[in-house]
């Protein structure tokens, strides 16, 4: 007879989240303000100083994303939300808005010069180690997020 070694396979869990913030801001420019200074106070208190590149880099990606919520996914009279997350090395910043009809390009054109604006993706391009766009998991709307990885080694 012979014998065989079953293995037996778990689905995989995602990490537990170390570190999580998240709030409604008002869909204006001074809400995108105050979630920018929020996420980078936040990252201070997770050990992340405000001049390390990884405060500096994740902020900078909040503001954009949370500019471009207020900019190009308003609805009148809803917020947007912000989320950030730590696990295991990866910072997450989820920036969620209830305009389904514009979503963010796959990929991101170059801008002329002498443009005065749309920069802002190419900057979270540039500076995310990946980033994306889902559905709202309720209602309408999508979900703008952005990680670095091996946050740690920064």
């Amino acid at each position: 007879m012979e014998s065989s070694d079953t293995t037996v396979v778990r689905a995989s869990q995602p990490p537990p989240v170390q570190h999580e913030f998240a709030l409604r801001f008002t869909s204006t420019p001074r809400g995108a303000r105050l979630a920018r200074r929020l996420v980078s106070h936040r990252l201070d208190e997770w050990g992340y100083g405000y001049e390390s590149p990884v405060n500096e880099s994740l902020t900078l990606i909040a503001a954009e994303l949370a500019a471009n919520a207020v900019q190009h996914g308003q609805v009148p009279g809803r917020d947007f939300r912000l989320r950030l997350t730590a696990t295991s090395g990866i910072l997450r910043i989820e920036v969620t808005d209830t305009l389904t009809e514009r979503v963010p390009p796959q990929s991101v054109p170059e801008v002329p010069g002498d443009a005065e604006s749309g920069r802002g993706l190419l900057l979270v391009d540039r500076l995310a180690t990946r980033w994306g766009t889902c559905p709202r998991s309720a209602g309408p709307g999508k979900t703008v997020w952005a990680e670095l990885t091996d946050a740690a080694a920064w």
